[in-house]
């Protein structure tokens, strides 16, 4: 993590407690789809079970094989009748 980046984490963990910051985490999968004006994300980590998901304007290369940071929050997603854990992207930064 660079000087920079890490005020920014520190920076914005310190105004939301229930922040999360995890490093050099390995990408499995990461899928990209169209939602009315916005593009959805899923990745996949290795060793974790649940998805982490955000949102952004424009599709962005894949970070499928890549080792990224991840700034999150824990959620619940109810998907047809069931609620469904999920990791709420705030940033996401190839390592």
């Amino acid at each position: 993590m660079t000087l920079k980046e890490s005020k920014a984490t520190k920076k914005l963990m310190s105004k939301h407690d229930k922040l999360i910051h995890s490093e050099g985490l390995t990408v499995d999968s990461h899928i990209q789809r169209e939602q009315e004006e916005w593009i959805m994300n899923t990745v996949m980590v290795k060793d974790i079970d649940v998805p982490f998901k955000y949102k952004r304007k424009k599709k962005y290369k894949s970070l499928a094989k890549n080792q990224v940071s991840i700034t999150y929050y824990p959620g619940i997603e109810s998907i047809a009748g069931f609620e469904m854990e999920v990791m709420n992207v705030v940033r996401i930064k190839l390592c």
